[in-house]
């Protein structure tokens, strides 16, 4: 993090040129190896980021402007750091492209080379029905008004009974975590699907206020959760959905499930 171009935390002007320099990468492995994740571990999903300051210059220097959903796929070697992305999103803001194709076709090339991976972008006007949002499922863990926040989150509150396998789906919009570098706060809403022992909904909320000031990046703390889950329980199927509410036009919404197949929901109102 000693890098000059880690700017997260720091006071810095706004780019007014074309820079993608200024974007950079963090290697998954760093927060993996410390989970204890291997290959052989069944961990599929994606990045969703919604970029909602999204603009150039067209051909006649007028702006141009979009909502994008990125999508970084799980298994790329890194995630891009928030603050450098918006970095880089605003450098575009004086930039002249030909035509939108243009501009996507940089805009993913740029971001596909620091991550080690394809990305999709796709651009919505900012009117459009793809971004009105969606509604989560299952059981409200909202209802457990008494539980008590904890230090820190600890997979052994969770518990199920062990003679029963169920069908189950549980969401709660009171996640919160702390950025690893500012400890500024991040809230979220947490969608997860279940096919498993027969898991005690409050304990998962237990287990879930124990990031309350837990230090982890975004997607950090989505692959602990469902690597929690998994290896404590081994369960036919889990998907861990989190939706962190933007920050400086940008949010993020990791997904993560044991089925290659299992999709993500769309975003919420609330991010």
């Amino acid at each position: 993090m000693s890098d000059a171009k880690f700017v997260l935390g720091e006071k810095v002007s706004a780019p007014t040129q074309y820079s993608p320099e200024v974007l950079y990468p963090l290697a998954r492995s760093h927060a993996r190896n410390t989970l204890g994740y291997s290959n052989d571990i069944p961990m599929f999903g994606l990045d969703h980021w919604h970029l909602y300051e999204l603009s150039w210059l067209n051909a006649q220097q007028s702006p141009e402007v979009f909502v994008g959903r990125l999508t970084v796929p799980a298994q790329s070697e890194y995630i891009v750091e928030s603050k450098s992305l918006k970095l880089y999103l605003n450098s575009l803001n004086f930039t002249v492209f030909e035509s939108t194709q243009s501009a996507k076709r940089t805009i993913s090339d740029d971001l596909a080379r620091i991550l080690g991976a394809r990305v999709d972008l796709e651009l919505f006007d900012v009117m459009q029905n793809p971004l009105c949002g969606g509604v989560l499922q299952g059981t409200d863990l909202d209802q457990y008004k008494l539980l008590p926040i904890t230090d820190e989150p600890n997979h052994a509150m969770l518990t199920a009974a062990a003679d029963s396998v169920v069908k189950a789906a549980w969401y709660t919009h009171r996640l919160r975590s702390l950025c690893p570098i500012t400890a500024q706060p991040d809230w979220a809403s947490v969608q997860v699907f279940w096919e498993g022992p027969d898991l005690s909904p409050a304990s998962v909320m237990q287990y879930l206020l124990g990031y309350y000031r837990h230090q982890e990046y975004h997607e950090q703390c989505v692959e602990r959760i469902y690597l929690d889950l998994l290896r404590r329980f081994s369960p036919t199927f889990l998907s861990v959905q989190a939706f962190y509410t933007r920050r400086g036009g940008i949010d993020i919404t990791p997904f993560r499930s044991n089925d290659p197949g299992a999709k993500p929901l769309v975003r919420l109102m609330r991010q």
